[in-house]
């Protein structure tokens, strides 16, 4: 990885650490009230994803694992690896007041191999807003294929690349219309924010206010999953997604919220194996 790359990663993980009390103040997360994460999740992951019950399940980039225990509720042995160091402590206090037995790790997801100590695992899964702050997923799928069990799956629900490419927020005094404000390929470079509020309810940020994402196109993930030796299985489009990005979403019998027609694809979920 360039030093320009390991500076920007360098600044996101700081601005991780500076989001969390953020995130754990916010009634988005809803931390104090009982943990649901069940809301996280769209009733086709846990059908792409099959029984995980008594096995080895690792979650990359958890961030406050509000997704990862909802696979230790359902009987997995589950690790969680973020690379803020703020994160995994929060994490840890929310799996342990839930009374789950959640394994946390604090580590950059290019170093997960080794610092998991060449553990392996049934089930590698990861998403919703992680891949964007990745500049080499050949690199990543190299590594999530040394994560894998022979046989394991690797499981992806992220967010859709024109959803990303749509921007996050309208800017001041501009209407309800959705507009491509950044591209849906990738190889341009990453996209700088520099804010003092994230995509929650929160509080302000404090310090560390600079991150880095890049873009990454449907076609570059599936690549690089294949070039690193695993098989595509499934890919799902979603018209919703579990909470409403936009003021004019509607909620969808699913409980999710999706846009007024045209649809478009706003989540997308891709089963590998290896």
């Amino acid at each position: 990885m360039t030093d320009a790359y390991e500076r920007m990663m360098k600044a996101n993980q700081a601005n991780w650490d500076a989001r969390t009390p953020v995130h754990l103040a916010s009634r988005f997360y809803g931390i104090e009230e009982e943990p649901d994460p069940s809301r996280w999740f769209a009733p086709w992951e846990w059908d792409d994803l099959g029984e995980v019950s008594g096995r080895d399940v690792l979650h990359l980039q958890c961030h406050l694992g509000t997704e990862t225990i909802a696979f230790a509720q359902r009987g997995a042995r589950t690790v969680g690896l973020d690379f803020s160091a703020e994160s995994v402590t929060a994490a840890t206090g929310i799996a342990a007041r839930a009374g789950l037995d959640v394994t946390y790790v604090q580590a950059n997801v290019y170093d997960a191999v080794e610092a998991l100590g060449g553990r392996r695992f049934d089930v590698v899964y990861t998403g919703k807003g992680a891949l964007c702050y990745l500049p080499d997923l050949d690199r990543w799928a190299g590594v999530v294929a040394g994560l894998l069990r022979p046989g394991g799956r690797l499981y992806v629900a992220e967010f859709h690349p024109l959803l990303n490419s749509l921007g996050p927020k309208p800017a001041p005094g501009e209407g309800p219309e959705l507009l491509l404000r950044h591209d849906y390929l990738g190889g341009s470079g990453p996209v700088h924010r520099d804010a003092t509020h994230t995509y929650t309810d929160g509080p302000a940020v404090e310090g560390a206010t600079d991150s880095y994402e890049w873009m990454h196109g449907l076609g570059e993930v599936v690549s690089a999953l294949t070039g690193a030796g695993l098989d595509i299985r499934r890919l799902r489009e979603s018209p919703e997604l579990p909470w409403p990005r936009w003021p004019h979403m509607t909620r969808a019998a699913s409980g999710w919220w999706r846009l007024p027609e045209p649809r478009i694809p706003l989540l997308y979920g891709l089963l590998a194996s290896r």
